[in-house]
């Protein structure tokens, strides 16, 4: 499997080369943003990002819109919030992930941050204080913040591949490889960002075995929790609490599809207590007391929130994702010099890999995606900013006609360029 090597990769908006860290996926397409040609009066279509609620038919639930306009009307939470967050918020969330694990978990187990970001800059934090050798356990390709918040820790970062193959499952062979007396955790993100798998119950408790075998612990990236449309169901990674501890991370961001109301968590899935004379989750509280709290009218509306979202909304949201995802593996698997290895199941996105011996002046992923942008306003990640060389990432969260509009536009692109026999 092919990877960036390093840290460093090259692009600048005018199509021109050079050196630039390869930092975050806002990052990233920012630049990419800047390569549309402003001449071309198509709409920009942004087949790049996470974002679904630019989309009228992802409009989230009156039930949370309201739970907002209650929360603010009442007066009571224009206060500063405590360090882990307000009481019924907490206990809201444990009870809501509750539902699916086999034992119930506490309010005290559960830590309100501004949004999954904030969450995984804690918890990176927390385990970088925790040895100053220490290292995590990656997937490849994976979300790029976590690399970029280990680098500001101090964190030493090693990487495990993803099998696209295998449905993109843990390469456990190489993962056992990597690992040494230092390393403190691995990171899986499930359903899968950027790859949109979802891993078995069998997957996962192998991953729960692998952890115990090594040591160390998990933490599970579940904010695209719930939101799956194939045969494997989502399973949370705190089912195998009892086998490894797991700290989860998770939003309202994209299940609700209200990224920017910035209300995320950190939840200790351990049963049997294993992180409590740890030290780990002290240095969580820590980093939280040092930090801006999540907005505390966002945290007050979150039990209205859970209890009124009626189970249609959840549904609706799917149904439109089953069927981009259809849309989008169908339409991808008819355009030259690109292959799409599975459909995906879950999340909002899917990684296809480039065969750049098909295509014309075309040297890598990152001019793939430049040129896609200045010739057919269309964006996409290139997989090098996901650890993948010669992938690109694609989202399929948006209606399904701009998303027809868009793969029309990439085949458009991948037929002027494919190599002519």
């Amino acid at each position: 499997m092919e990877n960036n090597g390093s840290k460093m990769w090259n692009f600048q908006g005018n199509g021109e080369v050079k050196s630039a860290p390869a930092t975050t996926v806002r990052g990233t397409l920012t630049v990419i943003m800047k390569n549309v040609n402003k001449n071309d009066t198509r709409p920009t279509i942004p087949l790049g990002n996470g974002d679904p609620s630019v989309f009228p038919c992802f409009r989230t639930s009156i039930a949370a819109e309201d739970a907002i306009v209650d929360s603010v009307r009442s007066g009571k939470y224009n206060c500063y919030a405590p360090t882990v967050g307000i009481l019924p918020a907490r206990r809201a969330i444990a009870d809501y992930l509750s539902q699916d694990l086999p034992y119930k978990l506490s309010p005290d187990d559960v830590c309100l941050t501004i949004g999954c970001i904030q969450a995984i800059e804690v918890v990176l934090t927390a385990l970088a204080l925790s040895s100053p050798v220490a290292n995590i356990l990656l997937p490849r390709p994976g979300f790029p913040f976590y690399e970029t918040r280990a680098a500001c820790s101090n964190l030493e970062v090693r990487h495990y591949d993803l099998l696209p193959e295998k449905g993109w499952e843990v390469d456990f062979e190489a993962l056992e490889e990597i690992a040494d007396e230092n390393t403190v955790a691995m990171v899986i993100i499930n359903p899968g960002n950027p790859c949109g798998n979802v891993y078995t119950s069998q997957h996962m408790k192998k991953i729960a075995e692998t952890a115990r075998k090594l040591g160390i612990l998990v933490i599970a990236d579940e904010v695209y929790g719930h939101l799956t449309f194939a045969r494997t169901p989502f399973v949370p990674m705190g089912t195998f609490g009892s086998i490894v501890p797991v700290l989860t991370l998770g939003s309202i961001s994209k299940r609700w599809i209200v990224p920017g109301w910035r209300l995320g968590w950190i939840v200790t899935c351990d049963p049997n207590d294993t992180l409590k004379n740890s030290g780990i989750i002290k240095s969580i509280t820590d980093c939280l007391d040092v930090t801006a709290d999540a907005p505390t009218f966002i945290q007050a509306a979150i039990p209205q929130i859970i209890e009124n979202t009626k189970e249609d909304f959840f549904f609706n949201i799917v149904e439109i994702l089953r069927g981009a995802a259809d849309i989008c593996f169908d339409r991808l698997n008819e355009i030259p010099g690109i292959t799409c290895p599975s459909k995906p199941e879950g999340s909002m996105f899917v990684m296809v890999k480039l065969n750049l011996s098909l295509l014309d002046d075309i040297s890598d992923d990152v001019e793939f995606s430049l040129k896609l942008a200045k010739e057919e306003s269309v964006i996409v990640l290139p997989g090098v900013a996901v650890g993948l060389k010669n992938w690109v990432r694609i989202t399929f969260a948006c209606d399904h006609s701009t998303l027809e509009d868009g793969l029309g536009r990439i085949k458009a692109f991948s037929q002027r360029h494919a190599k002519k026999k």
